[in-house]
């Protein structure tokens, strides 16, 4: 049997659509406790075959090369083995088209480096925090609430969530349900495409967040001193989102500049 330099097992895979899936990962040992939002890598090699709904790329590459990708974490800091991820197939990509193949028991690489500085513990002390993802870039969301929604029940909490069919929406059921137990959490999905079966919020974000309907509904103020923003997932939206709250006197934060806009690049 040849040797793979993978560590690590699926031990769930939720497909929520053809192109859209919860890949739930056992890693042989154990990693060290991380900070909700931060990222891993993740690899197969390029001998694993393709999903069935995928295009061939125009790149071959050899069998045995490790094809590695980062992906934010959506498990809970504490769960240092059993690691959670959100993933939408690219069809002619070289990564996530093996990932969608994989079966329950399969075997992975997981990197045993924890990364990234998007973290919401940049948040001081009493600061409302609103989280404004499209897609997957709901994953480091998740996993924040998931770790610490129980501790931050003395400030507002809001998740504003795009997708274009109610049925990319990812976890709707668990941010349902937490908006439904906590009185400080507010869950806002919306999407472009929906049908008349959808009573929920339709448009863009910054739709929603011009139109003042996101602060009539959660009491939380567009002000830096009182409200920190995090953004991930489409650029146009992140830059559309980053443009109005500019309007609002906020800056993003960075290395050299402390700030109450928080980015995460894809």
């Amino acid at each position: 049997m040849k040797e793979t330099p993978y560590n690590s097992t699926v031990t769930g895979k939720i497909m929520l659509t053809p192109d859209l899936m919860i890949l739930r990962v056992r890693t042989d040992e154990p990693r060290i406790e991380f900070n909700a939002g931060q990222y891993t890598s993740i690899g197969l090699l390029a001998g694993e075959s393709r999903s069935a709904n995928s295009v061939l790329p125009i790149e071959t590459l050899p069998d045995n090369e490790l094809i590695i990708r980062p992906y934010s974490i959506a498990s809970a800091n504490h769960q240092t083995q059993n690691f959670e991820f959100y993933i939408s197939q690219v069809k002619s990509g070289q990564l996530t088209p093996r990932i969608f193949n994989l079966s329950l028991g399969s075997r992975m690489w997981v990197d045993k480096k924890i990364l990234g500085v998007f973290t919401l513990n940049k948040t001081p002390k009493g600061c409302n925090i609103v989280m404004v993802a499209t897609g997957t870039g709901l994953a480091p969301y998740i996993s924040f609430l998931r770790s610490h929604i129980r501790d931050h029940q003395d400030i507002k909490l809001a998740v504003i969530h795009g997708a274009a069919y109610p049925w990319d929406l990812g976890y709707l059921s668990e941010l349902q349900l937490l908006e439904s137990t906590f009185i400080n959490f507010y869950y806002f999905p919306t999407l472009l495409k929906a049908d008349s079966s959808w009573t929920g919020l339709r448009g863009y974000i910054e739709e929603h967040l011009k139109s003042g309907i996101i602060q009539e509904k959660s009491g939380i103020e567009f002000d830096p001193e009182k409200t920190h923003f995090y953004l991930c997932g489409n650029p146009k939206m992140v830059e559309s989102v980053s443009n109005f709250l500019s309007q609002h006197n906020y800056v993003k934060h960075s290395k050299k500049k402390s700030g109450s806009l928080h980015v995460e690049e894809y």
